[in-house]
């Protein structure tokens, strides 16, 4: 178990951390939510030794693993390439191989004096038997599958870290930490940079995983799916709740409402004593009374009700002008940044006026430039992207809050996406609706908070009414609070809508129809995100009820039997490969076992005591670990190669 004692910690005189103290047990999938600005990755950077406590301690039991997601990468790591930074997830392996290297070397050498033998053969021991329980020979296999699932292609695997994305290198680092085998995960937002498949992915994996899961989120998803208790980090205390998100939800409002009883009962009673204290202090014949009042008071304790969950006003949008049918309609549109890798050919798509449209996909299938295109900001190769009669179009950019000027007031910001010569007159009720009244106006855009920030692009966005609503990942760095009551805007909100978004819960809420960007092209799916999931993971297993005609004369039924004709010839091509590989590795497999078992006799010689030849025993003993090297490096390569072959066997046999 995991102890935290008393926990208090300050940044430049403020208290972030205050006496926290809960328990995390073995086995326990922990959601830790709160505020912005609490402390939640405080106390992630304490429990891994990152920072001091003021006060108090953190107990970890001893040969602990701890994984942690960290939001950034280490410089020196971006020359790596993908896979070998991915595969270098465990720590101990580095520093164990380093000094059983060292300490073969010095057997090799004869440098190790006979009274330090024994000690030294057993600490040899130990190392090869932490190396082989780590899994030191299988972790390229599972870097590789694990890159694979959230989105990576093998040709990426080569590549340096540097020359991917931000959002794409944290991806690695993910990866990274789900295959370190630790005995708790740290995760701190893990979804952030990750579309809707990878964070499905994700998911499935972390239901599996058999350690202490302690997670921090604004995904509703996850929490759901994940957590089984829930720590709340609010005003610098910590609240376990011993049950599930929908649990807490309950909880904490029942609690809250307890609370506001209990300080509104307090409140009464200090105002009353108060009173006669007042009343009463001067005369003799009560002083004794007062001073017992007094004391009562004294020893009444302040309620403090906890921060709501962050921002509590609500989201408004103005009512969008009248629209034709259509919202856009699309024809044959043919787009990419490279014509040699076009992400959309000959797409035809119409979204209707009041459609609700969640577009998911894979990062890189083009779903921020399907947003571009039809917003107007792209211009298609060929074809063409026709608005609707009457169409005013909202887009929000996913890269919106890096483009505002630090220094530009909200007031300012809004005021500049006004229409040239429109009056500023209803200025203020627009930042009104998105939670900027009075002095909030005034802030410099530099202090805003991701959630501030958001608000902010949609007062720019209303200032003119659209009826036309683009949205290119608009729950980052928003607080469940905040993302239930966009969620909820959204579903008011009478005009269309187009949405990309990771959190799914989000997605599952807002959109009444799914686009997704698929391997094989686009396809629309005509209900939420459920009939999504539904549907697509069937649709390939639904035999046609007719055989109707191709273009080129032949039937639907026939381009069936031809593709099980193509697969069944894959599948026999591949059976081959794979009984080939398979033996060579059950070989190599029979080789290593050979010798680590003269490895085990020759050790077990040196440290037997009885009269031998050292040199020669040295000698062969080195051959041996020579040989034995090389054999795992056969053994892991063509271990791969396997693996590979397993993979496209079962995606040939999925098809």
């Amino acid at each position: 178990m995991i102890d935290f004692r008393g926990i208090c910690k300050s940044f430049a005189g403020k208290d972030i951390l205050k006496d926290v103290t809960f328990r995390v047990n073995p086995g326990e999938r922990v959601g830790v939510v709160g505020p912005n600005g609490a402390g939640k990755s405080t106390l992630f950077a304490i429990l891994t030794g990152e920072l001091s406590p003021d006060s108090g301690t953190v107990a970890v039991p001893r040969d602990h693993r701890i994984g942690v997601m960290r939001q950034y990468i280490d410089h020196s790591e971006l020359p790596r390439k993908l896979l070998e930074f991915t595969a270098d997830a465990i720590p101990e392996l580095k520093t164990g191989a380093a000094e059983l290297k060292r300490i073969e070397s010095d057997m090799a050498e004869n440098r190790i004096p006979d009274e330090e033998l024994e000690r030294v053969l057993r600490r040899h021991g130990e190392l090869q038997t932490m190396i082989e329980h780590l899994g030191a020979y299988h972790l390229d296999v599972e870097a590789a599958r694990a890159l694979s699932s959230l989105g990576f292609g093998e040709e990426d695997f080569d590549r340096p870290l540097s020359s991917f994305s931000g959002g794409w290198q944290m991806r690695a680092a993910l990866a990274r930490v789900l295959i370190s085998r630790p005995d708790t995960l740290l995760l701190d937002e893990p979804s952030n940079y990750l579309d809707v498949p990878a964070v499905e992915w994700l998911c499935r994996f972390l239901e599996s995983f058999a350690g202490t899961l302690v997670l921090i989120s604004h995904d509703r998803f996850l929490l759901r799916k994940l957590a089984n208790i829930i720590v709340e980090i609010n005003q610098g205390t910590a609240t376990r709740y011993p049950g599930s998100y929908d649990f807490y939800c309950r909880e904490r409002e029942q609690r809250s409402h307890a609370l506001e009883a209990a300080k509104r009962n307090s409140d009464r009673e200090k105002e009353r004593l108060g009173r006669l204290i007042d009343r009463f202090r001067s005369k003799s014949t009560k002083a004794a009374a007062a001073k017992s009042w007094q004391k009562k008071l004294d020893a009444m304790e302040d309620i403090t009700l906890p921060d709501e969950l962050n921002y509590k006003g609500v989201i408004r949008f103005p009512a969008p002008p009248a629209a034709g049918v259509e919202a856009v309609r699309l024809e044959h549109v043919t787009f990419g940044y490279d014509r040699d890798h076009l992400l959309f050919e000959g797409l035809d798509l119409t979204v209707n006026t009041g459609d609700k449209l969640g577009i998911i996909g894979y990062n890189g299938r083009g779903k921020t430039t399907l947003m571009k295109l039809m917003a107007g900001k792209l211009t298609p190769l060929s074809g063409r992207v026709v608005p609707g009669h009457h169409a005013v179009i909202g887009y929000q950019a996913q890269e919106f809050s890096e483009l505002l000027p630090a220094e530009m007031s909200v007031y300012d910001a809004v005021r500049e996406a006004l229409p040239g010569g429109a009056s500023t007159a209803n200025l203020m009720n627009v930042l009104g609706s998105f939670g900027f009244s009075g002095n909030d106006a005034e802030k410099r855009c530099g202090i805003l908070s991701g959630g501030e920030r958001i608000r902010l692009q949609f007062a720019r966005i209303f200032v003119n009414p659209p009826n036309f609503l683009l949205l290119d990942e608009p729950t980052t760095h928003l607080d469940l609070a905040a993302r239930e009551l966009l969620q909820q805007a959204l579903c008011d909100f009478p005009g269309t809508v187009c949405l990309v978004s990771h959190d799914i819960e989000f997605v599952r809420n807002a959109a009444t129809s799914i686009l997704a960007l698929e391997s094989g092209g686009v396809k629309r799916y005509f209900g939420n995100y459920d009939y999504y999931l539904e549907k697509s993971g069937i649709l390939n297993r639904i035999a046609p009820v007719s055989a109707p005609v191709r273009p080129d004369g032949g039937t639907v039924q026939e381009s069936a039997r031809q593709r099980r004709q193509e697969r069944a010839r894959a599948r026999q091509a591949i059976q081959g490969e794979l009984r080939k590989c398979a033996r060579t590795v059950e070989e190599i497999e029979k080789r290593c076992n050979e010798l680590t078992d003269r490895k085990t006799f020759l050790v077990a010689k040196l440290s037997s005591g009885t009269k031998v030849d050292f040199a020669a025993l040295k000698r062969e003993l080195a051959e041996v670990e020579k040989q034995l090297e090389q054999c795992e490096k056969d053994w892991e390569r063509s271990a791969m190669e396997l693996e590979a072959l397993r993979l496209e066997n079962d995606r040939i046999n999925s098809n």
